[in-house]
């Protein structure tokens, strides 16, 4: 994926899972798509598709995007917070997403 258009892949990440839109998420992630998380590590898009559509602890929140960051070509990091559907912050974070040419090929979470 060019590099010029990751940042809008990534916010269009974040605006599916708000939008619990997991057709158009699905699109976004290359097949063989990794997220590694705190205490879960979800291998596979269909997987991931799958825990943000039936398994995650909660689906209504909102990723407010506060910045994002480019190192080089392949790797783009999104600084954010997870709201409840109440806007109350459950969790600060920060996405590294890496790209390949089908899509978002991974995202490490790192959360406080």
């Amino acid at each position: 994926m060019p590099a010029a258009n990751q940042s809008d892949c990534v916010r269009s990440f974040y605006a599916a899972l708000d939008d619990h839109d997991y057709d158009s998420l699905a699109g976004l992630l290359a097949p063989g798509f990794v997220h590694d998380r705190p205490g879960l590590t979800l291998e596979g898009r269909d997987r991931f598709i799958r825990f943000m559509r039936e398994e995650r602890p909660n689906r209504q929140t909102s990723h407010p995007i506060d910045a994002i960051y480019r190192d080089g070509e392949s790797e783009l990091a999104a600084r954010g917070r997870l709201l409840d559907d109440d806007g109350r912050e459950i969790a600060a974070f920060v996405d590294v997403f890496g790209f390949d040419d089908d899509g978002i090929e991974s995202v490490r979470t790192y959360t406080r």
